[in-house]
């Protein structure tokens, strides 16, 4: 019953998510509530989202180490299809924002307690088997277009692919194929994973939401698309440094599209904590008992 609930959640015994039209003023109203999210909550964003510059300075120096130099971008590039269930954290704090709960900065890693989690992680799992997908046909299109041997350099290669015909090949058909994975994507996700924090539907429900909000919005998602592209590549420059506050505004505009998109049903949303302990109580209650018993503070670790 465990792994047929990933699939299903609650949906059977529920109405399904009502999705709504969403108007390109919605994503200008949704970025800037996701940067009045960063701002009123800047301590644990910087935190979480100091992962995404390191990783992609780490990825630079290894493509240059492992003569994998021609799997830089489509690796760099590749965090887009990722990060999605990466921000998982920063839709939590705008959950909890939302409903007037606690913000500290460990609550972004309390979702692992959500009812939905199974539902989140076999998503999240689908959501890096296209990643790898895409780094497999980006490494086979560069063996088709220029063989075996990988690059020297950065140098020589840059001028390769920008003096070349093959290297324009490598460019227009690359970018293309990046574009298939991340339609793909983006359409399975867009509003998948908002959804499950907020009500343990299940996978299958909160990808055809995802599906039906892009069908029924088709130019407000491709401009929210756009929008996400262009501010990544914009938080890429330089060394990916600037995506410590790109990455933050995006995941919490990524909330506040959800509400834009999908209709709210207060009947079935999570509006509390998630259960704490064994016993099923919130953070809240358990953090009420203990200081009922134990009157000191408590250590922070």
């Amino acid at each position: 019953m465990t792994n047929f609930h990933v699939y299903v959640g609650q949906a059977l015994g529920s109405d399904l998510p009502v999705i709504r039209k969403v108007a390109p003023s919605d994503i200008k109203d949704a970025l800037i509530k996701g940067f009045d999210d960063f701002r009123a909550m800047p301590s644990h964003i910087v935190f979480l989202t100091l992962v995404y510059p390191i990783c992609g300075m780490v990825l630079a120096y290894l493509t240059s180490q492992e003569n994998l130099l021609q799997l830089l971008f489509p690796l760099a590039s590749g965090f887009a299809l990722v990060g999605p269930f990466a921000a998982i954290g920063l839709y939590e704090m705008s959950r909890r924002r939302e409903i007037g709960l606690d913000t500290s900065w460990r609550h972004a890693f309390a979702v692992i307690r959500s009812p939905s989690i199974p539902s989140i992680i076999a998503l999240g799992f689908v959501l890096f088997c296209i990643f790898a997908l895409w780094v497999a046909a980006a490494q086979v299109l560069y063996g088709l277009l220029f063989g075996p041997i990988p690059p020297a350099s950065y140098t020589a290669f840059l001028g390769d692919v920008f003096s070349s015909g093959r290297g324009w090949a490598l460019i227009l058909i690359g970018c293309f194929i990046g574009f298939c994975f991340a339609v793909l994507a983006f359409s399975i996700s867009v509003v998948a994973f908002p959804l499950l924090l907020d009500r343990d539907v299940g996978a299958a429900a909160a990808v055809s939401a995802s599906v039906k909000t892009v069908l029924r919005n088709p130019a407000a998602m491709t401009l929210w698309g756009l929008t996400i592209a262009v501010l990544l590549l914009i938080g890429s420059l330089p060394l990916f440094l600037g995506l410590v506050v790109i990455m933050p505004v995006l995941g919490h505009a990524t909330w506040h599209m959800y509400r834009k998109a999908v209709e709210r049903d207060p009947a079935h949303e999570n509006r509390s904590d998630w259960p704490a302990d064994r016993l099923g109580r919130p953070a809240s209650q358990v953090a009420s008992a203990h200081s009922v018993l134990f009157p000191w503070p408590r250590s922070e670790q």
